[in-house]
């Protein structure tokens, strides 16, 4: 899908990019040496036609072949907004990490604050861990950075290798007293040294020597060798309140509200003059402590399934997303939530049917009975 209108006349000899890397589509934005602006969408996932899509819209608003490079001569800068890392944290399909922290503490984040948001639940559902495993490392450091016991080196060397060779990629390393005194941190980190950087370097090892940007949670661009995890978390919706803010300025609008509703998540924000920042907030259930854009997100977008729990239909957090992506796509996939899912059964099998035509209508109700625990017949 490709469309193009014109901007201001520029004198560069080079291509400018802006892409929105969503769970579902990515949008592409080029910007001609000419002053020109085309726009091109792909889906996030299609591993048939292209390894990324971001650098494969690119290509093909630059007219490559897909074995050619992207290269500085042809491209100045790329700059990015990604929901790669909130769509992970949304859907807990992430890496599988490994937590290592100080002896003794190895449930500290489970314990957590022991908040009671709702105070007269008698079921309490805690919200799942981040990681998978746990190593204790010997060692401690006091609150005025004595060395109580120094980091056994050998023995957090031989529990790392041991959880390498389990499969585990992802390490992030908590010990007592570090946010001041960072030495045993620091070892451990050399130890470990974690490549957390999977889709940054995917993409620009398809551009060697192009400048890559990516947008922060905060709202800022950052280099790609700087772009950390814990400031990707809402890098996508980031960029989304920017470009809200700056369409209703040139509209002569400065308060506005902004519902941002994509294939797997939902974000809703506010902009009242200036852009609202928090340093400690929750996303999908998870405290955080970095800057971030104020944004409320919600686990449930325009590609989210429908699932029967046994006693409701929920919708989310799970997404179809590009590949195979929903029932509609003719790929296998799953059905969505094309109907209001509180409406009659009837009514529900009615609307599914109407909005995915290329289903036999015999599959189509096998797949709705199956999901809803009941026979096919009793939808007769």
């Amino acid at each position: 899908m490709q469309s193009q209108f014109t901007a201001s006349k520029s004198d560069q000899t080079t291509w400018q990019f802006w892409i929105d890397r969503g769970g579902t589509f990515t949008d592409i934005v080029g910007k001609k040496p000419d002053g020109q602006l085309v726009t091109h969408k792909l889906l996030s996932e299609n591993p048939d036609q292209y390894k990324d899509a971001a650098v494969a819209g690119i290509r093909h608003l630059l007219g490559l072949k897909p074995h050619e490079s992207v290269t500085p001569a042809l491209v100045s800068c790329v700059k990015m907004g990604t929901t790669v890392a909130t769509n992970a944290l949304l859907e807990r399909k992430g890496e599988k990490t490994l937590l290592v922290t100080t002896q003794g503490f190895r449930d500290a984040l489970r314990i957590a604050y022991q908040n009671r948001p709702r105070l007269f639940d008698r079921h309490i559902v805690l919200p799942e861990l981040l990681y998978s495993e746990v190593i204790e490392a010997q060692e401690r450091m006091s609150a005025q950075g004595e060395v109580i016991e120094a980091l056994n080196v050998d023995a957090l060397r031989a529990a790392l290798q041991s959880q390498f060779d389990a499969g585990i990629r992802s390490v992030a390393i908590v010990f007592m007293h570090a946010y001041r005194y960072s030495q045993h941190e620091v070892l451990a980190a050399q130890l470990a040294r974690p490549i957390l950087r999977r889709y940054v370097d995917q993409v620009a090892s398809e551009m060697p020597g192009v400048k890559l940007m990516f947008m922060q949670s905060s709202g800022g661009l950052t280099d790609a060798h700087a772009f950390a995890g814990k400031d990707a978390i809402l890098s996508g919706p980031a960029g989304g309140i920017v470009g809200m803010a700056r369409t209703a300025e040139g509209a002569g609008h400065d308060k506005v509200i902004g519902f941002d509703m994509g294939g797997t998540s939902t974000d809703v924000s506010h902009y009242a003059g200036q852009f609202e920042r928090e340093f400690e907030t929750q996303v999908a259930g998870i405290r955080m402590r970095a800057p971030m854009m104020s944004i409320h997100t919600v686990a449930a977008g325009g590609g989210s399934l429908l699932q029967f729990d046994g006693a409701r239909l929920r919708v989310g957090p799970q997404s179809a997303g590009a590949n195979p992506g929903p029932a509609s796509y003719r790929r296998g996939g799953p059905l969505l939530r094309f109907s209001r899912w509180q409406t009659p059964s009837r009514k529900f099998l009615w609307r599914v049917v109407t909005t995915s035509r290329a289903i036999p209508c015999n599959v189509l109700v096998a797949r709705v009975g199956n999901m809803l625990a009941w026979w096919p017949m009793h939808w007769a």
